[in-house]
């Protein structure tokens, strides 16, 4: 009797090994799926609007303002002005040419914040449509191409999430039987 028990513990024992080694991996690129998303095209655009319109504008008014500020001060007399507004208007031409200079990479981290603010919903929209194929089709783990140079082998699993958000995968983009395993090498 007890030569069965340990015949069934080890039974046991290696079906939890065997099913803890056959899971499955998955891989996809967050980025991929986002960018077949419709709605990125339209944040594409109003990304570019806001760049020419608010971005392009605000330069140019604090362009204007400055040299409205320095022609104030080149032309103002300076023996008849008070030298509190002088110093005032010095420190303003000051701060404004220093906005200018600064101003792409001022207009970056803008830039930067409202492209963050556009696509966080559809990130989120993707990372829950990858978290529900994996549900779906049993996936243990889900990993991004991005954060590996060697991994197991796995699933592209870029055209189910695709299939699930309802948006095509266009002919040019590459797909897990066009390009080589994450961690082998091109051949």
């Amino acid at each position: 009797m007890k030569k069965i028990i340990s015949l069934v513990v080890i039974a046991c024992g290696l079906l939890a090994a065997i099913n803890a080694n056959a899971q499955k991996i998955g891989y996809i690129r967050i980025d991929d799926i986002v960018s077949l998303m419709p709605e990125a095209a339209k944040i594409d655009t109003l990304l570019q609007k806001y760049q020419n319109d608010s971005l392009n504008q605000t330069l140019n008014n604090i362009v204007q303002e400055y040299q409205y500020k320095d022609s104030m001060l080149t032309k103002v007399d300076t023996t008849k002005t008070p030298k509190q507004v002088l110093n005032q208007l010095r420190t303003d031409v000051n701060v404004l040419a220093y906005q200018i200079q600064n101003w792409q990479s001022l207009a970056g981290q803008a830039y930067q914040a409202k492209q963050e603010q556009l696509l966080a919903p559809l990130y989120n929209k993707a990372i829950t449509a990858v978290r529900t194929v994996a549900k779906e089709k049993g996936y243990a783990y889900v990993l991004s191409k991005d954060a590996f140079l060697v991994a197991p082998d796995g699933d592209d699993m870029l055209p189910a999430v695709a299939a699930k958000l309802g948006v095509k995968i266009p002919a040019g983009m590459p797909t897990q039987q066009q390009r080589p395993a994450v961690g082998k090498p091109n051949q």
